[in-house]
């Protein structure tokens, strides 16, 4: 018999147990957290950048050749572009959930150069960027002054160059990006009656800017083949691009004949400036240059929040005096609140079945069986969880919140019947649990079956619902099975080291219980006797229900999940034609 090696050798069946709880707290402090499993299909965005380019122009000239391009790419759900009449277009192409992200980045990749070379040269020289797309936002970071000493120009190429590098060094950040960064540029404004009057267009300046602003290699002199003597070499160095505004005032436009000449200064206006405008972020009312950090598939989220603000606590002594940083938004935050809630309902659950198995065993040390046992098959779990690549999330501890209920009662089914038989046939403990274990072996067994059968099946099921819900069934098919060999092998095991041959002690509260049990007891009898002599009333009953339930779930809202306030807003304001984007998360509490 399987569980007479285990109760011959109760050391053996300990170790077990043991290293089963190892396995699971190994596995513990490797799992990823997060709110809930990783459900979005991957994403790859395609950027491409048009300056001075409309909508209508990007839409015609780079975001049509690059669409007919990517479709129908391998594994590809849809697609959709945005064109800005900021010269910007946006790709964003959703593959099939399973699909590896850099498999599909570097398909879409291939795609792009092949027809790279009919976009117009200015969206060329610019570049086309391929990249994974995440939508696992982690937090959004807002570097502000306070007293408004820096102005989010300022901010932005601060964090730019001090900042930005450090936090994409970080483990488990996918994506860390300046929103509406303000880069440093050479801003040229031409002033159009001038340009009129000399008869100049745009063209003319762009060509003499192109041509005067560039890096040019000048050569050596006394590179072989150098005639004799000629023993060294000297590399010509020139003055390369141009730097600053006065330089670019000067650069030549036209020179006439009479040897005068016309300068950019003449017709336009330098001065130094950013890249763009179209963004601005305000904490507070405060401008504030706000960094988006994105999380990697299958990190831990709270481990990468909290390397975030040590990071971040390291470099706040090297600002600026005046300069400083907070986390308006982050996501861990409302994960942290949920992930303790559950974790205090898994304490609270424990805690009620252990006293429902007490009130009714009635027995300090038959309840003590159960209340070993059950650790021992939830640490198990987790251990399953991370060969199969789950994370802790809502939806697994919600599964170990229910599975508690249902792992105690294989422990409770053996505890009960060694229990029965020690005191109607006056066995020791060890002959009660080898033929309790007799009895309830297959019984134990056939529990485990019939819960795997009603919960592995939902891990077939496709779709979002489907990623959404297989953690949660799996957690529980997984503690149901670590509960069938735990009471196979360390419940009798238990059994035989803590029953005695007392029997429950006399005490007027249990036998108040006992008799109030007994009296529910056979009520309910009586009801199951009055309604199997009236099958049509138990039918005409059983299709009420069945129409009330349909009822029911026609009229209750439908969601993926449910809705949860999570302390936070954002919201956008918009204005024709340069659209710039404010972007303003603040508490709840500040809404109004």
């Amino acid at each position: 018999m399987f569980s007479r090696f285990f109760i011959d050798r109760p050391v053996f069946a300990a170790v077990l147990s043991v290293f089963i709880m190892l396995a699971g707290l190994a596995a513990l402090t490797g799992l990823p957290i997060a709110q809930y499993p990783e459900i979005a299909p991957p994403q790859v965005q395609v950027r491409a950048v048009y300056p001075g380019a409309s909508a209508a122009v990007m839409e015609k000239t780079v975001a049509a050749p690059i669409e007919n391009a990517i479709n129908g790419v391998e594994n590809m759900m849809y697609m959709d572009s945005t064109s800005s009449s900021s010269g910007v277009t946006e790709i964003n192409v959703t593959f099939e959930i399973g699909t590896d992200a850099d498999q599909a980045a570097l398909n879409v990749n291939n795609r792009v150069k092949q027809v790279e070379n009919i976009l117009p040269t200015e969206v060329r020289r610019q570049g086309v960027t391929v990249e994974k797309g995440s939508s696992n936002f982690l937090q959004v970071l807002a570097f502000y002054s306070p007293d408004e000493r820096y102005d989010d120009f300022f901010t932005s190429n601060y964090v730019t160059l001090n900042v930005l590098d450090r936090m994409k060094r970080i483990p488990g950040t996918t994506n860390v990006q300046i929103f509406g960064a303000k880069d440093y540029a050479m801003r040229i404004w031409i002033k159009p009656d001038r340009m009129a009057q000399l008869q100049l267009t745009a063209q003319d300046i762009a060509q003499a800017i192109n041509e005067q602003n560039a890096q040019f290699a000048a050569g050596k002199v006394g590179q072989n083949p150098n005639p004799a003597g000629q023993e060294l070499v000297y590399t010509i160095t020139t003055r390369g691009r141009l730097s600053t505004p006065e330089e670019f005032e000067n650069i030549l436009i036209r020179v006439n004949a009479d040897g005068s000449s016309l300068r950019l200064r003449d017709v336009a206006r330098v001065e130094l400036g950013s890249r763009d405008y179209d963004f601005r972020g305000k904490v507070n009312g405060k401008p504030a240059t706000l960094v988006g950090i994105f999380l990697q598939s299958g990190a831990n989220a709270l481990a990468v929040a909290d390397e975030i603000q040590k990071t971040l606590d390291q470099l706040q002594p090297r600002f600026p005096e005046g300069l400083t940083y907070a986390i308006p938004y982050d996501t861990t935050r409302f994960v942290k609140v949920s992930i303790r809630e559950v974790v205090k309902t898994l304490a609270e659950a424990m805690v009620l079945v252990f006293l429902v198995v007490f009130l009714f065993l009635q027995n300090w040390r038959a309840t003590l069986i159960p209340t070993i046992a059950v650790p021992v098959s939830l640490l198990g779990t987790f251990a399953g969880m991370y060969l199969l690549g789950y994370s802790i999330n809502m939806l697994t501890l919600f599964g170990m919140v229910l599975s508690i209920g249902i792992v105690v009662d294989d422990a409770i089914v053996v505890l009960e019947n060694v229990e029965r038989i020690m005191h109607e046939e006056g066995l020791k403990a060890r002959q009660a649990a080898i033929k309790a274990m007799k009895e309830v072996t297959g019984p134990v067994i056939a529990i485990v079956l019939v819960l795997s059968a009603v919960f592995i099946p939902i891990a077939f099921l496709g779709g979002l619902t489907g990623e959404l819900y297989r953690q949660f069934a799996i957690t529980i098919a997984i503690a149901v099975i670590f509960s069938g060999v735990v009471a196979l092998t360390l419940t009798p095991t238990l059994c035989v080291l803590i029953l005695r041959a007392e029997h429950k002690k006399p005490n007027r509260f249990f036998d108040w219980f006992n008799d109030w049990f007994a009296r529910v007891t056979k009520r309910y009898v009586g009801g199951v006797k009055f309604m199997s002599l009236r099958p049509a009333l138990s039918l005409i009953l059983f299709v009420g229900m069945l129409l009330l339930t349909a009822g029911l779930f026609k009229i209750t809202p439908g969601s993926l999940v449910p809705a949860e306030d999570q302390g936070y807003y954002i919201w956008r304001r918009v204005f024709y034609p340069m659209a710039p984007l404010w972007t303003e998360p603040t508490k709840w509490w500040k809404k109004w």
